[in-house]
Order: C-alpha cells, then structure tokens, then sequence
C-alpha cells in the first residue's frame, strides 16, 4: 500500500509555491538522482513545469538491459486554479498517483526490490492553471497545449503506458474508486488486457472496472469533438500500447473542484500501477495480444489516422 507515499505528495504540492524543482528536491533528498525537470511556456504566457523521473531496473535500458519500459502519465490540467481557486483541485489527482508511485518504487529500491525493467515516470506542476467551460462541468485546461504536453510526457522509450487522470466530471461512470480503459494502440480501440483486470482485481479485491472510450476520445484535442477528457491522449504520440487509469466518484466532480481528491481512491489506483510495473518489467503481464493485432490490420488496415487531426490537418 501506498497510502504513506501519497499523504506526502499532497503535502509536498498543496501551496501555492509548489512548483517542479520542489518535487525533484523531495527525490533527490531520498536518494534519487534521475529526476529532470523543465519550465515550458505556453502561447499564452503562462508556464508549467515538467518532470521526468527514471526508476532504473536491473535489467533496463538504462543500463543496455532488455527489459521491457514502462511509462507512467500523471496526465493533468494543472495542480491548482489559483487565483479562482485556493488548494489542490480535483485534477490534481493524476500528478499525485504518478508522484506517489515514483516515491513508492524508490522506497522498494532502497529496501532491496529493484525492478527488472526502468520505470519512467512523467507529469507537470502547475499552481495556477486556468479553467475552460465544459459540459456537464468545467474542464481544467493547462498553459500548454496539447501537442507540447505529448511532447514532454511520452516517449520512444515506453514499450507501454499507463496514463492516469481524474475522470469525475462525466456521467459515463460513477462509483469511487479508479477504472482502466480497454488498450489504445495506433489507433485501435483493442480489448481491456486481461492480465490487467487480474491485477486489478487482486489490488483493489473487487471486480475490475472498465471504463468505455468512444472512438472521438482516442483522437487528438484541436479537431471540435468531444472528448471525455485527456486520459487517453498520449496514445495520439505513441505507437506503443496506452492503457488509461481513470479515478472515478460517484458524483459528477468538476476538475477544477478543491476538497474533492479521495486519498485512498489515488492510493489504490497506485497500488494497481506498482504491480503493474513489477509484473510488466519482468515479461508477466501484456497490455494487448500482438498476435491478434497483426491479424487485426491484415483484415482491416491501419489506423493511424485516428492519432493525426483527420481531414483537419492541411
């Protein structure tokens, strides 16, 4: 459980003054010196900082080894909505489970459980984030767009993403709690992993809960179709397998909310993303059947154009 780890993340981001070299200074004071941070400036003159933290295995890349990478998206708006809002908003929740799995793995590493494979772990700090009109709530937006966020969060590295979001502001699932997507790749909605619902179920001792993406939800933000937020918008810059790991409420939580971030419900969806890593790295579990895929497009082609903004894009 990590329920430790994630107490201390909201404390570390819940003030006005968090910012990015706050969050590498929490790691590097614990050990961890593969922690890169970068301040980027939207069109729009607000700025953000991003960060990216390697969790090296025995056996990774990092070190010429052949187990496989996993990449963890804490996909997220902003941290807060200052000056409109004061504390950490209910979007918040992505950067706090993907920081709380990084201090997690590191507190394993440093008592002896070292991973085959790196984990890299990817998000952004922003305090002051500004807030968009959404039906039925607002949106979180981010002084960034899109297209930068993908830029700076995934990477060729990844053999496989797991992307994590706030998903509370839709009427499409309600408990508390987390859900996982079915995978996303090149433009494919494939079927839910079933070594990713067995971990599901053995993390949370529930039966494991998908949630449902229309197609418009894989496409990328900037082509006027709705989309049920960012989760699954790295998989518009990968050709990797994305998985999304939504956390969920049973009402309808608008992402710029304050007060609303369910601590055990970030913790369990946590747990989920450890063990994923654990059992990812060592060759255990798959996100999709890569013999079905390719008989997939055989039959029906590519379709990557699902990744691209369509007829939009001239």
């Amino acid at each position: 459980m990590l329920l430790k780890q994630v107490l201390d993340i909201v404390e570390l981001l819940d003030g006005a003054i968090a910012d990015g070299h706050r969050v590498r200074g929490y790691f590097r004071d614990r050990g961890l010196k593969t922690v890169d941070v970068e301040t980027v400036t939207g069109e729009g003159g607000g700025s953000t900082d991003f960060l990216r933290i390697t969790l090296v295995g025995e056996d990774g890349a990092s070190r010429g080894g052949d187990a496989p990478t996993l990449g963890v998206v804490g996909r997220l708006g902003g941290i807060g909505a200052r000056p409109s809002q004061i504390g950490l908003v209910s979007d918040a929740d992505g950067a706090l489970c993907a920081l709380s799995v990084g201090a997690k793995l590191l507190s394993m590493q440093k008592h002896g459980d070292i991973l085959p494979g790196d984990v890299v772990i990817t998000t952004h700090v922003c305090p002051d984030a500004p807030t968009i009109p959404h039906d039925p709530v607002p949106f979180m937006s981010s002084p960034v767009d899109m297209k930068q966020m993908n830029r700076m969060e995934v990477s060729s590295d990844m053999a496989a993403v797991l992307t994590i979001d706030t998903t509370k502001g839709n009427r499409v699932i309600n408990r508390n709690g987390f859900a996982i997507t079915p995978t996303v790749k090149e433009g494919y909605i494939l079927p839910p992993s079933k070594d990713l619902l067995e971990i599901m179920a053995v993390t949370t001792g529930a039966v494991p809960v998908v949630l449902p993406l229309a197609q418009q939800d894989i496409t990328p933000y900037g082509n006027d179709l709705d989309h049920i937020n960012s989760l699954v918008q790295p998989a518009t810059a990968t050709d990797s397998p994305v998985v999304g790991v939504a956390i969920t409420a049973e009402s309808v939580v608008p992402g710029c909310a304050t007060g609303a971030s369910r601590e055990v419900d970030i913790a369990a969806a946590g747990q989920f993303v450890v063990e994923t890593a654990i059992r990812f790295t060592r060759g255990a579990c798959h996100f999709y059947s890569q013999e079905e895929f390719d008989r997939l497009t055989r039959l029906y082609g590519s379709m990557k154009h699902f990744q691209t903004l369509g007829a939009m894009r001239s």
